[in-house]
């Protein structure tokens, strides 16, 4: 595999790239509009991977940058899969300096478990003590 080059520098994501991804491919945000995907990368930190300047890789950091992070929109492209691109990734995350020294540091997932357990994440310690209001369907209504 070529260089891959991390960069937290939004300047170089190539936003119309990630929206279509979320919009049309991915089970967590199908139907987001690229004004809200607009706002979110406004608002987060943001980590693009990155061969020849075109992005294959994409993840978003949502932190206080002093006590709690969470890790949401984890995008590898299909053609890029395998080849340690999420690896690369989820070390640029952790290493971080907004989110090195927080206390808790929380992701959901439904089908990567194994990589994000090689970089210590675990279910969750109190389970019972956690809420949310989880609305699936609200990209859809904002059509």
């Amino acid at each position: 595999m070529e260089n891959i080059e991390i960069s937290d520098d939004k300047s170089k994501l190539d936003v119309s790239k990630i929206h279509q991804f979320l919009t049309s491919e991915s089970e967590w945000a199908n139907n987001i509009t690229i004004d809200i995907v607009t706002k979110s990368i406004e608002n987060s930190i943001c980590i693009g991977a990155y061969i020849r300047d075109v992005q294959i890789g994409f993840c978003r950091i949502i932190t206080d940058c002093a006590t709690f992070a969470n890790l949401v929109d984890v995008i590898v492209w299909p053609e890029f899969r395998g080849k340690g691109i999420s690896k690369h990734l989820m070390n640029a995350v952790l290493n971080h300096a907004s989110v090195k020294n927080v206390r808790r540091f929380t992701l959901a997932t439904s089908d990567a478990h194994g990589l994000y357990k090689k970089f210590g994440f675990t279910p969750l310690n109190k389970p019972d003590t956690f809420m949310e209001i989880y609305k699936p369907d609200v990209y859809k209504s904002s059509l």
